[in-house]
């Protein structure tokens, strides 16, 4: 954005703009005395230029002979009193801008960007941490974006792929050494062509906003390879620039994301950004001063009253951004409306996003988070313009609770219950056959039958469902392993879940991982099949993690955040059992998408009548293996291992019946009459590349054997 050609400065936009001569500058901070603006010469020279205007809180100025690609940051005086004030203003920390569009320099933890003598002390660090501190750079974008246009597909029609940037793409054979791993690997045509060719309709992109590493995985070595530890909310992760692994300038990473999307809207596929607005890399009162912590603590963090050097922690990470402040909510808006409105994504995934409901700062605890469905944020979000189109999704939980169902209107959700559900079904661990019916239905229980009013009451696709991603097992692991193996992150395998609900298919613990037992590793394969058809064929909005379509494997590390390394990588080696596992994706893929009775983006008038029968009025109809309908002892057998679901189709359109046996042995179904004369099987899961097990069409009233552990999917 320009600003008028004289030496006037203005408080918006926030961060650094250019202007006719130079840029304007503007930082808020409520507790700081004085605020410099410090820019850096080819050899590191400092040139601090101060801040000298204040409105509102917001400290500006406009700084001449400032061009693009000049490296920055802030250094803020003011009060020091961790203790009384929870105030932590220390001018000898170089501090990025909250607004800054490029990060440069060390990017991973320095002893000199802590900010205490020691834990709780109201003495600030004396030391400089300019020369080893990350730098915001000055950036212009040209990007020509042609006739670009959002895929814009309904919700109902979505099939979300989640990936990471570098990970997809690390050992990909097809795509250039210098482009693996970046966002130009991620946009070449190979890559592209595969997507398309799976059926996937969006990628949702692990954080791409700037992240950092801190200093235990640096002490040990290993890399915050997730990258959930993000410092700068309008910035595009360095490291995935092919450009910035060259040697080129600091923004280029900006151009490269764009061609990225580009290509992607292109081929038809959205792009989601999973993005960590509940804490940042500065972690707890013992992590280093980058950014927010040295701004203005108190306002951008929520501290704990009776100890104001001590943070609420209701991430699990150290911190908890202060979403109920007017300040944050506006730079959480900014941020989302940037990358939609200038980079042009079409949604975002709100990792621990129940911390934006959190009630206003001192009344939030661990213990209590302080969940209101009506929280300004929600209200500022629906009514913004610019976001109108865009998919929000939301991580329903924190560490302190689960706000899972509570969303307001508009907003999916990552259903965790849809997860442990099917997971416990296919192990054997018998949850009532209603709640399995209940996930395939699309959840009413949650999203039909708790809203408080009629008018908040919501559809299938607030339901966002999945087996596995990124924080878990994949799921060749889920069917491989009993325990997970987390030794390799340095922890003593006592970090991530031991809820993992897996089972490894064999008789003990012992045959934990690879087997020579074929009898187990086919099981193993069919185990796989069926919980991506059991995923592709329930209302909602599936979401696949990448590569679990290859069967890709952790060596059963259930957490692998710093592992950056083929443990976390796409493994692209040419497997032909790998290619039946795609192949039966891609048509799971197509039947779902071909098939309108699979996707219903809405309940069924009247609503479900209660909670007692989730599934008794979801417009589908549901059938014991003999013929007779599910009854309500049906529903609560849980030794049930087996029942078929009918999808009705609006005439003329198809239906679809899908019969599900979690039973160890085979067992004959009788092919229901309605709402088709003859069915037509069109996958079955015990054949490896699920082809149709039946020579013709199946007769309403016929008995059809459905194999051990498997599901069969027809249409009539």
């Amino acid at each position: 954005m320009t600003q008028p050609p004289d030496n006037r400065s203005f408080p918006y936009p926030l961060g650094v703009s250019i202007a006719a001569g130079g840029v304007n500058v503007a930082l808020y901070s409520s507790v700081a005395a004085a605020v410099s603006f410090s820019t850096f010469a080819a050899d590191g020279t400092e040139s601090r230029h101060p801040l000298t205007l204040a409105d509102s809180d917001i400290w500006h100025g406009c700084i001449p002979g400032v061009e693009p690609g000049q490296e920055y940051g802030f250094r803020v005086s003011g009060p020091y009193s961790p203790s009384s004030t929870g105030a932590r203003c220390n001018p000898n920390k170089l501090l990025l801008d909250p607004y800054g569009r490029s990060v440069t320099g060390n990017l991973t933890w320095k002893p000199s960007w802590n900010g205490a003598l020691s834990t709780g002390s109201d003495m600030p660090d004396p030391t400089d941490s300019a020369p080893d501190a990350p730098r915001s750079v000055v950036v212009e974008s040209a990007f020509d974006w042609g006739t670009d246009a959002p895929p814009g597909y309904a919700l109902a029609d979505s099939v979300i792929y989640e990936l990471h940037v570098k990970g997809f793409t690390a050992g990909h054979p097809d795509v250039p050494a210098a482009d693996q791993g970046t966002y130009a690997g991620l946009a070449n045509p190979a890559v592209i062509d595969y997507l398309r060719g799976l059926g996937v309709t969006a990628v949702e992109l692990l954080p791409v906003h700037q992240s950092l590493t801190n200093g235990v995985l640096a002490g040990q070595g290993l890399t915050n390879y997730w990258g959930y530890d993000t410092i700068g909310f309008f910035a595009a992760h360095g490291a995935y620039s092919s450009a910035r692994r060259a040697g080129g300038s600091p923004g280029s990473e900006i151009d490269e994301f764009k061609a990225m999307v580009k290509a992607l809207h292109d081929a038809e596929i959205e792009v989601i950004l999973d993005v960590v607005f509940n804490h940042t890399a500065e972690g707890d009162e013992q992590g280093p001063t980058l950014c927010f912590r040295g701004i203005d603590n108190a306002a951008y963090y929520q501290l704990v009253s009776s100890q104001p050097q001590s943070y609420d922690n209701l991430t699990g990470c150290g911190n908890t951004i202060r979403a109920a402040s007017p300040k944050v909510r506006r730079l959480i808006l900014d941020s989302v409306r940037y990358w939609v409105g200038e980079m042009h994504v079409d949604g975002f995934r709100f990792d621990l996003g129940a911390v934006l409901g959190s009630d206003e700062p001192g009344t939030a605890t661990d213990a209590d988070p302080g969940w209101d469905p009506n929280a300004a944020f929600f209200d500022l979000v629906l009514q913004d313009p610019t976001l109108a189109r865009a998919k929000l999704i939301a991580e329903p939980w924190t560490a302190a609770g689960n706000e899972q169902g509570q969303f307001p209107p508009r907003w999916s959700e990552w259903n965790g219950q849809y997860r442990d559900t099917m997971r416990d079904y296919w192990r054997d661990q018998s949850p009532a056959p209603r709640w399995v019916g209940a996930r395939l239905a699309g959840s009413p229980d949650m999203y039909a039958l708790n809203a408080p009013r009629y008018s908040l009451r919501r559809q299938p696709t607030a339901s966002v469902n999945f087996i596995t991603c990124h924080d878990g097992f994949t799921l060749n692991d889920l069917v491989s392993y009993d325990f997970k193996r987390n030794d390799a992150n340095g922890e003593n395998n006592q970090d991530g879940t031991n809820d993992n609900r897996s089972w490894n298919c064999g008789s003990s613990p012992g045959d934990d991982g690879p087997t020579a037992d074929a009898g187990i590793a086919a099981l193993r394969r069919r185990q796989q099949r069926n919980f991506l058809a059991t995923l592709l064929v329930s209302r909602g909005v599936p979401m696949l993690m990448a590569g679990d379509e290859r069967g890709r494997t952790q060596q059963g590390n259930n957490n692998a955040y710093c592992q950056d390394n083929p443990i976390s990588w796409v493994d692209w080696t040419a497997d032909p059992l790998a290619e039946s596992l795609s192949t039966v994706v891609r048509e799971l893929i197509s039947l779902r998408l071909g098939l309108e009775a699979l996707r219903a983006p809405r309940f069924p008038e009247p609503a479900p009548a209660g909670p007692s029968e989730p599934v008794a009025e979801t417009g589908l109809t549901w059938f014991n293996p003999d013929g007779s309908p599910v009854a309500s002892q049906d529903w609560d057998n849980s030794q049930g291992h087996s029942f078929a679901v009918v999808f009705a189709g609006a005439s003329p359109a198809p239906s679809v019946l899908v019969m599900l046996n979690a039973y160890w042995g085979s067992l004959p179904f009788a092919v229901p009459t309605p709402p088709a004369e003859a069915w037509t099987v069109r996958l079955d899961t015990m054949q490896e590349d699920g082809a149709p097990s039946a020579d013709g069409p199946l007769a309403a009233g016929a008995s059809f054997s459905v194999g051990p552990r498997a599901v069969v999917i027809a249409t009539g």
